[in-house]
């Protein structure tokens, strides 16, 4: 049986995959092919090239993987993704074909308003247009297309694996609950565009044969880069706690 998992993105909250795909690991479940979206996409990356979960939350932590989407201003308004850059090119092969698994990352054309799904050729840029959030940062130039963030129009690509395994996993980390507060502007803007991206997941929901999304990240904002240990365990504790509900 062929195993798959797809990866949304979620910013911070992403570092959730990390405990999940260990707690899954660890019942001899790991994905033979992956794809993901944005901080979905970054964590595939690592995965498809042969870091195990643990590894990969040293790396984030150690580095500050994730502040490198942090923006300092620029005089020229939207910045490159210059700081990701090179920090993956430093620890992720060239080539997608030089991964240990197959991968797809998901991408959105600003111009065109398609999805855009990408499997070979440069491995790093792919993965920095999938996760190139607009506004802030300047769209990446590929394969003659400007790509920005995969979420906008899919933040779980599960098409990309539809029909090509036996068992499509889903990990999700953007729970849609209730909050009791919203105690900014930038908390506001966070929830907005959540709920908004959560449509969008719906229909790639329908094509898993298994969704995990723990409840308790509705607690954890997309930029809570210093909580990495404690989203990473949300995920572990839930996964472990709820294999029996998963059909595994």
């Amino acid at each position: 049986m062929t195993t798959g998992f797809v990866l949304s993105g979620g910013g911070a909250r992403g570092i959730s995959h990390l405990g999940v795909v260990k707690a899954l690991a660890e019942q001899g479940i790991e994905p033979e092919v992956l794809s993901g979206t944005s901080a979905g996409a970054i964590v595939g990356a690592f995965l498809a090239a042969g870091y195990d979960s643990d590894e990969i939350l040293r790396i984030i932590c150690k580095t500050s993987l994730l502040k490198a989407f942090l923006p300092a201003f620029s005089l020229q308004g939207l910045l490159k993704m210059t700081r990701l850059e090179k920090l993956l090119n430093e620890m992720l092969p060239a080539e997608f074909a030089d991964l240990q698994m197959p991968l797809t990352v998901a991408a959105t054309d600003i111009y065109k308003g398609e999805l855009v799904y990408l499997a070979d050729g440069p491995l790093v840029p792919a993965v920095l247009a999938s996760a190139c959030v607009p506004v802030i940062f300047k769209p990446i130039n590929l394969n003659g297309r400007q790509l920005v963030d995969g979420g906008l129009l899919n933040n779980l690509p599960a098409e990309a694996l539809h029909g090509k395994v036996d068992r499509l996993i889903a990990i999700s980390c953007n729970p849609g609950g209730p909050v009791t507060r919203l105690p900014n502007a930038r908390a506001l803007m966070e929830r907005s565009a959540l709920l908004a991206i959560n449509g969008n997941v719906a229909p790639s929901k329908q094509l898993c044969d298994v969704f995990i999304e723990p409840p308790e990240l509705v607690n954890y904002s997309g930029f809570g880069l210093s909580q990495a240990q404690a989203i990473f365990k949300v995920g572990y504790d839930y996964t472990r706690e709820n294999l029996h509900k998963f059909a595994l």
